[in-house]
C-alpha cells in the first residue's frame, strides 16, 4: 500500500472486497432508513425549497427529488436531497470525521444510483466504502480542522461522497484516486454558517461534489497527487501551518483523530462498526444532547417542573459550547444552536419535537424566562475525556445531578430497530398519506434486496402535505 494517502485511499476504494460482515450491512441499512425519514419533513424547509427552485432553473433530469414531482440531473438532485436531509439537524453524526455523514453519502448515492440503475445492495456497499474514507480523511485533519471552524460535513464530506460514488461507478484505482483528489477542490464550508439556511446547504454541496468528482474522474479528468498531504495539501491548508507540531503533541486521541492519514490499514478497523453513529432524538445540534438527555431523565425520576428549578449548572467540554453559539436565538434556525433554548425546552416539557425549533418557538416567553437559570461551565478537555455533568438546584433545597458520557442513540446507548421505525413514523406523519408512508417503509425495509434503488426513491418523489405547527404555519 502506498504511503501517499490519496493513492492508498483510491486503491482501497477500487479493490477492497464487498464481503462485509452482517453488522456492517445492517448498520448501513439502518442509517439509510434514518436519513430518508428525516428528508421527508426536511423537504418543505425553506432552504430545501430555495435549492430546488434554483436548481430546476438550470435544467431537469431523471433523478428523484424528495417531496417533489420534479426530477433533476444527478448532481443537482444530490444537492437538493442532501439539503433536505440536513435541514432540520435531525440526521446522524459520525465521530471519526466529526461530520453528518449519511446526509452527504446517501443523497449522492441515491442520485447517481438512479442514473446508472444501481441495486440496493450496491448502494449499501458504496455507502460503507465512502463512510470509511470520510472517516479516514477526518481522522487525518481532526480535531483541529473542526475546532478551528471548518464544517467537516462540507469539507471532509465531499471527499467521502466522491469515494462512495467512485465505488458505485466501479472506478479503477487511478480513477478512484483522481475522484478523491478532485473533491478536495470542492471541499469548503465554515461553521460561521451555523444557524442559517446555508448550513444544511453544506450537506447538499458535499453530496453534489461527490457525484461530480467521481463522474469527472470516470470520464478521464486527472488531478494532483498531493492534495491531502503535500506542501499545500488539505492537512496544512485546512488545519494550519502548525499542523506538524500539533500532530506530534497529540497524546490521548479520541475517535482515531491523530492528524495523520492512515495509509497501511485503510479498512481496519472498519469504522462503521468500530465507532457507530450518533442517531438523533432531537432536531438540533448534537453537542447539546448529553445535557438534554440528563435533564429529561432527572425530571422523569424526581418529578419536578420548571417552576421548581432555581438553577441549572452544566459542566461540559468547551467544544460543545463552541458549537452552540446563540445565547439569545432570534429564529428557529438559531434556536437549534442555543443551549439556553434547548435546555429550557427540557425543563419546560417532557417531549421535544420538530415544532420546538421554529421561529415561533424561539420567541416563547416561558422558555426565555428560564434562560437566566442556566449556567454553562466549559472545560478545556476533549469530548471523550469530559462527560457532561448536569446539576439542578431546586427551590426546596434539593440538589440533583446526572453525568452523561454519551447521548442516547450512540454506540454506547444504541437505538433499537423499533426506535428507528418509531422515528420514521414520527417524521412522515402529516407529510405522507398513510398508504404512501407504508409503501415507502416497505421499500426501505427491503432496500438490500431491491434490484434498483429507484424502487425506493419513487415513493418519496411526490409533493408532500404541509404539517402545521400553530397559527404561523409550517416547519
Amino acid at each position: 500500500m502506498s504511503h501517499n494517502p490519496l493513492e492508498a485511499f483510491g486503491a482501497w476504494v477500487a479493490t477492497t472486497s464487498d464481503d462485509w460482515h452482517a453488522e456492517a450491512r445492517a448498520s448501513a441499512h439502518r442509517e439509510l432508513i434514518d436519513i430518508v425519514a428525516v428528508m421527508i419533513p426536511g423537504a418543505i424547509e425553506p432552504a430545501t425549497q430555495i435549492a430546488l427552485k434554483t436548481m430546476a432553473r438550470w435544467g431537469l433530469g431523471d433523478c428523484a427529488i424528495v417531496g417533489s414531482e420534479h426530477r433533476l440531473s444527478a448532481p443537482f438532485a444530490a444537492l437538493v436531497n442532501g439539503t433536505a436531509g440536513h435541514a432540520l439537524d435531525l440526521d446522524d453524526n459520525f465521530d471519526p470525521p466529526k461530520a453528518h455523514a449519511t446526509t452527504v453519502l446517501a443523497p449522492a448515492l441515491f442520485a447517481l444510483g438512479e442514473e446508472i440503475d444501481a441495486s440496493g445492495e450496491a448502494i449499501i456497499d458504496a455507502y460503507i466504502v465512502g463512510l470509511q474514507i470520510m472517516g479516514r480523511v477526518g481522522q487525518g485533519v481532526n480535531p483541529t480542522h473542526r475546532n478551528r471552524g471548518w464544517h467537516a460535513t462540507a469539507t471532509v464530506g465531499a471527499l467521502g461522497a466522491a469515494a462512495a460514488c467512485a465505488r458505485l461507478l466501479k472506478l479503477d484505482q487511478p480513477k478512484a484516486t483522481a475522484a478523491i483528489s478532485i473533491a478536495t477542490s470542492m471541499a469548503a464550508g465554515f461553521m460561521s454558517q451555523f444557524g442559517t439556511m446555508t448550513k444544511p446547504l453544506h450537506a447538499g454541496l458535499a453530496a453534489k461534489a461527490g457525484v461530480m468528482a467521481a463522474s469527472l474522474a470516470r470520464d478521464g479528468l486527472t488531478a494532483g497527487m498531493e492534495t491531502l498531504d503535500g506542501r499545500t495539501g488539505m492537512n496544512r491548508l485546512m488545519v494550519g501551518p502548525d499542523y506538524e507540531s500539533l500532530r506530534d503533541a497529540i497524546q490521548n486521541p479520541e475517535h482515531g483523530q491523530v492528524l495523520r492519514f492512515e495509509t497501511q490499514a485503510v479498512g481496519e478497523p472498519l469504522l462503521i462498526t468500530h465507532h457507530g453513529f450518533r442517531v438523533k432524538r432531537f432536531a438540533n445540534c448534537g453537542a447539546s444532547h448529553r445535557a438534554m438527555d440528563a435533564i429529561l431523565d432527572l425530571k422523569a425520576e424526581h418529578g419536578f417542573g420548571p417552576d421548581d428549578v432555581a438553577r441549572v449548572d452544566v459542566h461540559l467540554p468547551q467544544v460543545h459550547v463552541n458549537n452552540l453559539m446563540y445565547d439569545d436565538p432570534q429564529n428557529g434556525l438559531q434556536s437549534k444552536f442555543s443551549f439556553p433554548h434547548c435546555l429550557s425546552l427540557c425543563l419546560a416539557q417532557d417531549r421535544i419535537g420538530l415544532e420546538d425549533f421554529t421561529d415561533q418557538a424561539a420567541r416563547r416567553p416561558d422558555l426565555r424566562a428560564l434562560y437566566p437559570r442556566i449556567h454553562l461551565h466549559p472545560i478545556d478537555k476533549l469530548e471523550g475525556e469530559c462527560p457532561t455533568r448536569v446539576e439542578i438546584t431546586l427551590h426546596d433545597g434539593r440538589h440533583l445531578s446526572e453525568t452523561r458520557p454519551w447521548p442516547k442513540g450512540s454506540l454506547a446507548l444504541p437505538f433499537s430497530m423499533d426506535d428507528y421505525w418509531e422515528k420514521y413514523e414520527s417524521c412522515v406523519a402529516g407529510y405522507l398519506p398513510a398508504d404512501d408512508a407504508s409503501a415507502l417503509r416497505r421499500a426501505l425495509r427491503d432496500l438490500p434486496q431491491l434490484s434498483s434503488i429507484a424502487e425506493m426513491t419513487r415513493h418519496f418523489a411526490r409533493p408532500f402535505g404541509v404539517k402545521s405547527f400553530g397559527a404561523k404555519g409550517s416547519l
